[in-house]
């Protein structure tokens, strides 16, 4: 096989290298910067020169190597590339060749274009390693531009009520995905400071974002009405968010497409936005790499390796310790797996 598991994560003997590993090894490459993905204590870091900025504002002093997408590099007997994955900037499906046998691993990915990350493209394999954080028929994502309207409209309302918009959202990817859906002519947009160190790191690659200002100790919230507050989702109920007074509290996550999902979290207002692919998304991708071996891994495994096995392929279950997009900086709860079996069951 061209890689294992191993308690310390994804092993590829032939390159005598890991990928993502959740345990200190010798040599790590990564697929992206999110927390479950890479980690601190690795000897040696590989990852595309996009993600790179991220990963040491993340991560340190690390000793990091880049390289660009469909460079290969030959690390001992593998010969390996790394190639968009569209979740966000600089991630990456990482190819390992060895011996003319071919396998990818995914990472988290997003088959539909937006205006951050470079496009998914599929790549040809003999075995494809898969997230399916979303692995059920019930995830179905909206075209971008009617995400982008209700999120404005939201906005616009609140503001012409006299309220604050607090909008949570995971500070690396999504926080930046959806301050591109938004319209500055509406008001002015606040950012927690997890948002806006990551906010300028990316600024300083280049990405073109809106102007946004730092929330700050001495920030007056009154100097600022009608403002969008753009947070992490696990400070909408800390003492961080009281000062902006009257507000309205929103979550963008693909796990706002269930019903008690919302309710469970107390926000006032959900908005179905992930960066990893849907059901029609994970389907399509994984038809596209021609694999005919795929292994399920981060989400609904067990149900998704069965749909894949009654479609023909060889489908296992990988067990590992990634996450995928979680309701705050945990799994998700296990109510809204059972939810979203439900439903699933009812399309």
């Amino acid at each position: 096989m061209v890689l294992t598991l191993t308690p310390r994560g994804l092993y590829c003997e032939a390159g005598d290298f890991f990928i993502d590993p959740w345990r200190p090894v010798p040599r790590a490459l990564i697929t992206h910067g999110h927390a479950d993905h890479a980690r601190w204590g690795m000897g040696r870091y590989l990852a595309t020169d996009i993600a790179a900025p991220v990963l040491r504002h993340r991560l340190g002093d690390v000793t990091l190597d880049t390289v660009r997408y469909g460079e290969t590099r030959r690390i001992g007997g593998a010969q390996v590339s790394f190639h968009p994955a569209g979740h966000v900037p600089g991630s990456a499906q990482i190819r390992v060749a060895v011996g003319g046998e071919i396998w990818v691993v995914s990472g988290d990915y997003k088959t539909r274009a937006d205006a951050l990350s470079t496009p998914f493209e599929p790549v040809r394999c003999h075995a494809f390693i898969t997230e399916c954080t979303f692995g059920l028929p019930v995830f179905s994502w909206q075209e971008e531009a009617r995400v982008a309207a209700e999120i404005n409209a939201w906005w616009a309302g609140n503001a012409a009520a006299g309220q604050f918009s607090l909008l949570g959202a995971y500070s690396l990817g999504k926080a930046q995905r959806i301050l591109s859906l938004l319209d500055p002519a509406i008001g002015p947009i606040l950012t927690h400071g997890a948002v806006e160190n990551t906010n300028a790191v990316l600024r300083a690659q280049g990405l073109c974002l809106p102007e946004t200002v730092r929330v700050h100790p001495a920030l007056k919230a009154a100097d600022h009405p009608g403002a969008l507050v753009l947070a992490p989702p696990s400070a909408l109920g800390s003492s961080w968010a009281r000062r902006f007074r009257p507000g309205t509290t929103g979550f963008a996550s693909g796990w706002m497409r269930l019903r008690g999902v919302r309710r469970r979290r107390g926000v006032d207002r959900g908005f179905v936005v992930s960066d990893h692919a849907d059901w029609e998304g994970l389907n399509s991708a994984i038809a596209a790499t021609g694999a005919e071996t795929v292994y399920a891994t981060h989400g609904y495994t067990e149900i998704f390796a069965r749909w894949l096995a009654g479609q023909g392929y060889d489908a296992h279950v990988l067990q590992t310790e990634f996450t995928g997009e979680s309701l705050d900086e945990a799994e998700p709860e296990p109510e809204a797996e059972a939810e979203a079996e439900s439903e699933a069951e009812g399309t």
